[in-house]
């Protein structure tokens, strides 16, 4: 499985940004996809999921909850994370996964994914 992130970039506070992951070896459909982001010097923090086509259902983490939004292009292989109303706080290494397994809720940690795309940088500043 490979994941490709891409959309990055530099951004006033309040303006937006598209990140895409391009997925690639799975029935892309098939499989719950998130965000997670990873700021200097902090672990790594859940931003948002997906569930797999079907089962349907987003979940996201509150300090960005009303502003991001997570979608998928099944005929592209691709999953989605728009992002509005930056804040400074929202700078960090943008990461999209892939899980193996299905369960009943949402998955949030870092462990429940299998699969890791290298990441994007987001920097949010003046």
């Amino acid at each position: 499985v490979q994941l490709q992130a891409s959309g990055g970039g530099s951004v006033q506070p309040g303006g937006s940004l598209r990140l895409s992951c391009a997925a690639s070896g799975r029935t892309f459909s098939r499989h719950t996809m998130a965000w997670f982001r990873q700021a200097p010097g902090k672990a790594r923090e859940f931003v948002g999921t997906l569930r797999r086509s079907g089962t349907g259902g987003s979940y996201y983490a509150d300090s960005v909850k009303g502003r991001f939004t997570i979608s998928r292009d099944n005929a592209k292989n691709t999953v989605y994370l728009q992002m509005n109303s930056l804040k400074f706080e929202d700078t960090a290494v943008y990461y999209c996964s892939l899980a193996e397994r299905h369960l009943a809720g949402f998955m949030t940690r870092p462990d429940d994914y299998d699969y890791w795309g290298e990441g994007t940088q987001v920097t949010v500043s003046s």
